[in-house]
């Protein structure tokens, strides 16, 4: 079965989104919050991670970045796994601390930066944390506060952000506080959530004038652009594949996914590989086989080598997927 296109190019633009699991709270206090912004501004520095736009909730946040020469994967990977040891050392919990994956959008930056700063930052007043616009400039855990000059964040673009709506600060400031206003009136939840036709048009007005049309558009619910960006970003992404990923390359990231997971998990690698066949194994087993086969192309054979299990072990994962 092929692989599906990595969307994960250094200088892409995405949205990420992130939940606690099971709804639960990704922070309990304001430790938690700052510990948590903390991480994301180290990283972005040290990564040459460009962010745009950021909002920490109770159970969830939203950034919106532009990938660095680590990529996106890697970035997120850090800053997750990181700051759940960190959680749960600090309320001795054991166990996962986010839903499953992150979740990331590619995002053509013509036609919706702006809109997705706003949408990001407006999202503590959508969710009755602060109750309008002067209470949201004083919300610590979003950038709005930051394009506001109330709270100081090195990491935050915030010129990048503010030229955008103008050459002059004030005068760029005025006009993002307006456009803020007008967006408070939009709901956006579909069209950036949606699937991938609602992403790339617009919402279910746009789609179905289109298909009254007979207008034939590609879509895809990793990607919020215009048909012929989307175009790009996938014929980008399978170039990419094209290129072979070097045994080194491969063997590395392999080694950092088990240490990942088992250190996670609070198991050891020689635990992982023992062939016990205890619950908590076979999840991660499968995880884990299915990342290596799908997207580093690792044989079945050498992937149940890795893992402690059969050819036939790893076969049956990948066929219930």
């Amino acid at each position: 079965m092929p692989r599906g296109a990595r969307l994960d190019a250094p200088g892409t633009l995405h949205h990420v989104m992130m939940r606690g699991i099971e709804q639960g709270s990704i922070v309990r206090d304001d430790s938690d919050r700052t510990e948590f912004l903390r991480r994301i501004g180290l990283l972005a520095k040290t990564s040459g991670t460009g962010i745009y736009a950021f909002a920490l909730m109770t159970n969830h946040a939203h950034i919106l970045l532009k990938s660095g020469s680590i990529g996106l994967s890697l970035y997120m990977r850090r800053l997750l796994s990181g700051y759940a040891q960190y959680f749960n050392r600090r309320h001795k919990r054991v166990g996962h601390l986010f839903q499953n994956r992150y979740k990331s959008v590619i995002c053509e930056e013509e036609a919706y930066f702006d809109k997705l700063v706003a949408y990001i930052h407006l999202n503590p007043l959508r969710a009755g944390l602060v109750s309008s616009l002067r209470e949201l400039a004083l919300y610590p855990w979003g950038g709005h506060a930051v394009i506001m000059k109330k709270v100081r964040c090195s990491w935050l673009e915030r010129e990048y952000v503010l030229h955008c709506f103008g050459s002059r600060e004030g005068a760029a400031r005025e006009a993002y506080l307006a456009f803020l206003e007008e967006e408070m009136g939009v709901d956006r939840e579909k069209e950036f959530s949606g699937g991938g036709l609602l992403r790339s048009h617009g919402g279910w007005e746009q789609v179905q004038s289109m298909r009254k049309k007979g207008t034939k558009v590609l879509s895809d619910e990793r990607i919020l652009g215009s048909d012929a960006f989307v175009r790009d970003v996938l014929k980008e992404a399978e170039e990419r594949m094209a290129l072979p990923l070097s045994a080194d390359d491969r063997s590395r990231l392999i080694n950092e996914d088990i240490e990942q997971e088992c250190r996670k998990a609070g198991i050891t690698e020689a635990f992982l590989r023992s062939g016990s066949r205890s619950g908590i194994l076979a999840s991660i087993r499968k995880r884990l086989a299915l990342k290596f086969v799908y997207d580093y192309g690792l044989s079945m054979a050498e992937t149940g080598r890795r893992l402690g299990v059969t050819t036939n072990a790893v076969g049956y994962m990948v066929r219930n997927r």
